[in-house]
């Protein structure tokens, strides 16, 4: 496929997001919606909870002289999760952050694009992936567009 071909499926991928902007506004609102569904910050305090609990648990057995290592394989797999979880946040952080750039984009944009603009494509696409008859835009907020070529 050639640059301008790429260039142009690109074009109207945003077009079409552009054409139907109160649908995709929506759907980013559902997407963003979901986003928020997943946040579950109960579960970050009850680690930092049950880890304060263990670690307490583990001075007192330790002041005791007594066998403590199952506490501290416990207190490594709960630090573990709350990395885990950390990362998670972070990145729902970051896809909400990208469902709401897109969102602007689509209510400051007056009219459709003419031109292939890099800036605009690098702010908004995720990936582009290049079918026999399709091309497949993605966007950085979770969305994809295939357009026939």
């Amino acid at each position: 496929m050639q640059e301008e071909e790429l260039q142009n499926a690109v074009i109207k991928a945003i077009n079409t997001a552009l054409g139907g902007k109160d649908e995709m506004l929506t759907a980013l609102e559902k997407n963003i919606a979901m986003v928020l569904a997943l946040e579950d910050e109960t579960s970050m305090e009850s680690l930092d909870a049950k880890l304060e609990e263990l670690q307490q648990e583990l001075l007192k057995r330790a002041n005791a002289r007594q066998d403590y290592e199952d506490l501290a394989d416990e207190i490594d797999l709960l630090r573990e999760q709350k990395q885990n979880a950390m990362a998670e946040n972070a990145e729902r952080e970051g896809l909400k952050q990208r469902i709401a750039e897109m969102q602007q984009f689509l209510a400051e944009q007056r009219g459709t694009i003419q031109v292939y603009d890099e800036q605009v494509v690098r702010k908004l696409i995720e990936k582009i992936t290049v079918h026999d008859e399709k091309v497949t835009v993605a966007f950085k907020s979770g969305m994809e567009i295939d357009v026939k070529i």
